[in-house]
């Protein structure tokens, strides 16, 4: 699972480090560098896919489409943090209960987009033992990257490899030692199962085909869900409909998706609806549904059909849901979660929700923010604010939130400490 993610001059941030939990709640206000997290995320999940770094930092809308991916906000001109050139981001990803592995890559922006240096190590809590996986180091102006791969007792093995792609993703197609080539699947495999969703209602109401993989946005819920196999499509859409009919409204029963057309091999996304003190059952199919409803319908697709093991990340959750849904999105994210070994990172605004957490969540809740010496983005442990004790007898999370107390109380701990 993965552990952490560091970032060094990558976009507002100078050096810090976002430690990630079976659910981990980031907040703060506007600019503080939530998005900027979540985008290095992106960046590493596209890396060891192999993609061209290059293209990763794109904002030409017609390169990015030939991809399917989404822009990284800023492109290359805003990925490393001025007046720097490089950015480094890192992982930490456990494999077990003794070994952890650290995968890190530095990147130029100076012109073109290529490999200073990449690293795969591999670590042993115990022992504190540390095998160096590969090692890679570019010269300035040269335009490959040499590897130098671990080898057993012996030499490392050096390999001339491209700059412009990641190593781990060059290697990973090559004959290795079973060790090394055991560390880079697993290493690889944990970060190409992050999966950015933001659900796009809009997107959602449409007929849509058959399909095996859950779009960022969920613009496909219909075809994910029509194309399980049966047994498996009936037990997700009864979750589907148990955490659906849970909504305030209380009018949704029923939540399913089917084929339509000549060749049966599109789909839509329908719902049975039935008032309170009513007889009548209506069905309604997405283009009927509420926003609000068809957000938290994705995000439940993507909880119940992601692999296990997946980190599913969600910007700005509550988008979209009314306030008094959020005990009820808390619950379902534990809930499935929980039992699927999946882990989930969400950003929020949203003071209900966040009066929602219990004091059990605290260790959980990250809060970024501007050093109030030199405007970098830092991320720090809610628990680790000296002064939470005071600030929670003063109000709950939410109020804390709405009010700038937490982000006042951090620039105030900022400068006493400097």
């Amino acid at each position: 699972m993965l552990k952490e993610i560091r970032y060094k001059n990558w976009k507002s941030f100078s050096d810090t480090t976002l430690y990630i939990d079976p659910l981990t709640i980031l907040i703060g206000t506007n600019a503080s560098g939530k998005s900027n997290a979540l985008d290095g995320i992106a960046f590493l999940n596209r890396v060891v896919q192999g993609r061209d770094l290059q293209t990763i930092l794109s904002e030409d809308p017609a390169l990015l489409l030939e991809a399917n991916i989404q822009a990284i906000r800023g492109g290359v001109e805003w990925a490393a943090k001025r007046p720097f050139t490089t950015f480094t981001l890192e992982a930490v990803i456990e494999y077990n209960e003794e070994i952890d592995y650290l995968y890190g890559i530095e990147v130029s922006t100076k012109s073109d987009v290529e490999i200073v240096s990449e690293s795969l190590i591999k670590i042993n809590r115990k022992t504190n033992k540390t095998t160096n996986i590969f090692t890679a180091t570019a010269e300035e102006g040269s335009p490959s990257i040499e590897a130098a791969v671990y080898n057993g007792k012996g030499r490392p093995k050096h390999k001339q490899l491209k700059r412009s792609v990641s190593v781990i993703s060059q290697l990973k197609n090559q004959e290795t030692r079973q060790e090394v080539d055991e560390a880079i699947q697993f290493v690889t495999h944990t970060l190409e199962h992050i999966f950015i969703l933001d659900p796009a209602p809009a997107l959602m109401r449409d007929y849509k085909p058959f399909s095996n993989r859950l779009a960022s946005n969920a613009s496909n819920v219909a075809g994910v869900l029509a194309a399980l196999p049966e047994e498996e499509k009936s037990y997700i859409e009864s979750l589907l409909s148990k955490y659906v009919s849970r909504l305030p409204e209380g009018d949704v029963q029923r939540v399913w998706a089917e084929p339509v057309g000549r060749f049966q091999k599109d789909a839509m996304l329908y719902c049975e609806e039935q008032w309170p003190g009513s007889n009548e059952k209506l069905i309604v199919d997405a283009r009927g549904m509420s926003d609000g409803t068809l957000r938290f319908i994705g995000i439940l697709t993507a909880l119940l059909t992601r692999p296990k093991g997946s980190l599913i990340v969600i910007e700005e959750i509550d988008n979209g849901l009314h306030p008094s849904r959020a005990e009820i999105l808390l619950d379902m994210l534990n809930e499935i979660g929980s039992e699927r070994q999946i882990d989930i990172l969400m950003t929020t605004h949203n003071p209900a929700l966040l009066d929602e957490l219990g004091p059990e969540m605290i260790p959980f809740i990250i809060v970024a923010h501007r050093s109030a010496e030199n405007g970098a983005s830092e991320l720090t442990l809610l628990e680790d604010i000296q002064a939470l004790p005071k600030l929670l007898a003063s109000g709950s999370i939410g109020k804390l939130v709405t009010e700038g107390e937490i982000e006042e109380t951090l620039t105030q701990q900022g400068s006493a400490e400097r």
